[in-house]
């Protein structure tokens, strides 16, 4: 019976398309990333422009590991088909609004929590090695993030009491006229891309991870204050484990473990939108 259970599921993961599959396999993770504090906490407005700060840093180096090697391997066949760079990058939007909040030396406060490092090299890892797992990121962060960018966009400006739509960069998709139409159009070309079993067995695998680099994020213990002088610091877990000066510049604070959790916020209030 047991046999008969794993045949019916493998034909039926060989029938279904690529999209169908990633939201089979990522249903638990989906629903734990969504069901927790931070969610109703966000929803409800309550963040502080130091949290959306933070969330700016982290949201930066993720996208910038991501869309490098999505640029380094566009003609790869597993990721051409999902490359959309004008309708869907978002460094240039990322690095408007940290220069709104910074100003030009923006680049020399650059905080990097160790979750948000781990995603990082996650990310660079598959780049260089196993080009066609990108897919299972760039669906989980753009199309989630296109999804619930103008409902995020809209609490973000009210709770932090934005006149104007300056520093809300990220959330606006000026190259998608229709966010409905454009992700049926990703989907359908990321159900195009051609996988081998093994191959398309490894993107379901890396779609998993993906919400578990978020999750992981979200569930940083170490706390970073984004200081109003030039600063480079980078919270690895060894910086977090060093002397009692690393300690006192590294606090655990719950305002960044809700900061950095605000990743996990972009993509999986717009993933609960749009059904991955």
């Amino acid at each position: 019976l047991n046999t008969e259970n794993k045949r019916e599921k493998e034909k039926k993961n060989n029938d279904s398309d690529l999209s169908d599959q990633i939201k089979a396999a990522t249903k638990e993770n989906h629903f734990r990333a969504e069901n927790t504090q931070l969610m109703l906490s966000y929803q409800k407005g309550q963040i502080t422009l130091q949290q959306y700060k933070v969330l700016l840093f982290s949201l930066y180096e993720i996208y910038k590991a991501l869309e490098e090697e999505l640029d380094r391997n566009s003609s790869h066949p597993a990721v051409a088909p999902i490359y959309f760079p004008q309708e869907l990058a978002r460094l240039e939007s990322l690095e408007s609004d940290l220069e709104y909040f910074f100003g030009q030396d923006w680049e020399k406060r650059v905080i990097v929590p160790a979750a948000t490092q781990r995603y990082k090299q996650r990310l660079r890892k598959i780049g260089q090695e196993n080009p066609e797992l990108l897919v299972a990121h760039a669906y989980t962060r753009y199309l989630g993030d296109l999804s619930g960018g103008q409902v995020l966009g809209k609490i973000t400006q009210k709770s932090l009491g934005l006149s104007s739509k300056e520093g809300l960069s990220f959330f606006s998709f000026p190259g998608v006229s229709s966010p409905n139409r454009f992700k049926q159009l990703y989907r359908s070309r990321m159900n195009s891309v051609e996988l081998t079993e093994e191959e398309k067995a490894a993107v379901l695998e890396e779609a998993v991870e993906a919400f578990e680099l978020n999750i992981q994020v979200r569930e940083q213990d170490s706390g970073l204050e984004v200081s109003d002088r030039p600063v480079r610091a980078i919270a690895t877990e060894t910086h977090q484990s060093r002397s009692d000066v690393g300690a006192a510049r590294f606090t655990a604070s719950p305002v960044l473990q809700f900061a950095v959790g605000l990743c996990v916020a972009l993509a999986t209030v717009g993933a609960a939108m749009y059904g991955m």
